[in-house]
């Protein structure tokens, strides 16, 4: 299929995956509005992706070895307990394989950034108000200006104005926890030798966890610290994070830091506590736990991908898998069909029910992991592999083979 103009209502990992499939798949004119008028390659917090996974993209085109990654091969499962013969990294449950490599989002972003096809339209500081979208096209308005084109595709996040446009009734429900993030150069780190460059850490508590890797710094080859701690706030502490938000770093209040802290001295083993504690305000932010899948990822000329189409709780170890692999899939569906609508069908067709059992698997995860947790001091390996086992159901963690 070739021609075509394309709106792309969001610039960052998504939208960039987005505009090279489209370059691929045959589009000649692909605008692509990124609400951000900064550099998104600032953006420093960590991701995972699956060796499996990785495999796939890789030879989808969206990932190589040169971009920067740590490799991880274990994870640990530390629970907190007094007794002096367990060390300041608390008792280990169990040590489980983990085949992940890591990035840093800004310069995973960077690289993906390059790719767009140069004669794309490529618009920073563009923040699109609403869309229309008609059986044979779309309208875009954003900045004072109203342009048509063909088809119009949200990667604009979990608050999609592309998703309001066909499914408005479909919002991200708040899950009742948030997830406390922080990333800083691990020359901070303390006693680094006690916790291994290749191995991912769980620090399990009552009511929550911490995620604690590296990945790498962006600039000479460096690390930073990466975690993760997942936990309800106190009642009435939750800064209005109901509604769909998330509070910048440097932003969460006196109330919700106090609680951090609060778990950092009393919740986690002393190595662990000292990690969250050396992270500065301003190097803090929250992330509230919100899930939802749109029940179409394709309506008239609109189509969904990534968090737009479906937002799954981090604890999946999926979430930039999934906007990849909607691009893998939308460039497929591209090269294989000879009309817009045909292509935006078999892409529907691929996507939804993939979407769906991620977030599936999210709340389960969410739940074993956060709301109904076990009593983790009672868990030996087997029992915490056994548990392992039903939390993950399906065996999707780290994202669903990508079929044909």
């Amino acid at each position: 299929m070739r021609g075509g103009r394309v709106a792309v209502v969001g610039g960052s990992i998504a939208g960039c995956a987005a505009a090279l499939a489209l370059g691929r798949g045959g589009a000649e004119g692909i605008t692509v509005y990124e609400r951000a008028a900064g550099r998104l390659a600032d953006r420093g917090v960590g991701l995972a992706v699956h060796n499996a996974r990785y495999a796939e993209l890789e030879a989808a085109g969206h990932l190589d070895a040169s971009m920067p990654w740590v490799r991880l091969v274990r994870r640990r499962w530390y629970v907190r307990d007094d007794t002096a013969a367990n060390g300041p990294l608390g008792r280990e449950i169990a040590v489980m394989p983990f085949p992940f490599r890591t990035y840093n989002w800004g310069p995973l972003w960077h690289a993906l950034r390059r790719r767009v096809p140069e004669a794309a339209d490529f618009r920073p500081g563009s923040a699109v108000e609403a869309v229309e979208v008609t059986p044979d096209g779309a309208e875009v308005h954003a900045g004072g200006r109203t342009e048509r084109y063909d088809v119009v595709i949200g990667a604009d996040g979990y608050r999609s104005a592309v998703r309001t446009a066909v499914c408005a009734d479909v919002r991200p429900e708040y899950a009742g926890y948030l997830a406390w993030r922080g990333a800083y150069p691990s020359a901070r780190l303390r006693d680094p030798e006690l916790w291994a460059e290749d191995e991912c850490g769980y620090v399990v508590f009552e009511g929550g966890h911490l995620i604690v890797y590296r990945i790498p710094d962006g600039t000479d080859g460096g690390h930073r610290v990466n975690w993760v701690l997942y936990t309800a706030p106190p009642p009435g502490l939750d800064q209005g994070l109901q509604t769909p938000t998330s509070l910048p770093p440097g932003t969460a209040g006196d109330g919700l830091r106090t609680h951090l802290a609060y778990v950092a001295a009393e919740l986690l083993p002393p190595y662990w506590g000292d990690l969250v504690r050396a992270t500065t305000h301003d190097e803090l932010f929250l992330q509230p736990m919100y899930d939802f899948t749109a029940p179409r990822y394709a309506v008239g000329r609109a189509l969904l991908m990534g968090d737009a189409a479906a937002v799954a709780r981090p604890h999946t170890g999926a979430g930039a898998v999934k906007a990849l692999q909607d691009a893998t899939v939308l460039e497929s569906a591209l090269t294989s069909t000879a009309t817009w609508s045909d292509a935006l069908a078999a892409y529907d067709a691929a996507r939804a029910p993939a979407g769906r059992v991620m977030v599936d698997l999210g709340r389960r995860l969410g739940r074993a992991l956060v709301q109904e947790t076990p009593d983790w001091r009672t868990l030996d390996r087997t029992g915490l592999e056994t548990w392992w086992k039903q939390a993950d159901g399906t065996g999707a963690f780290g994202g669903r083979e990508l079929t044909d």
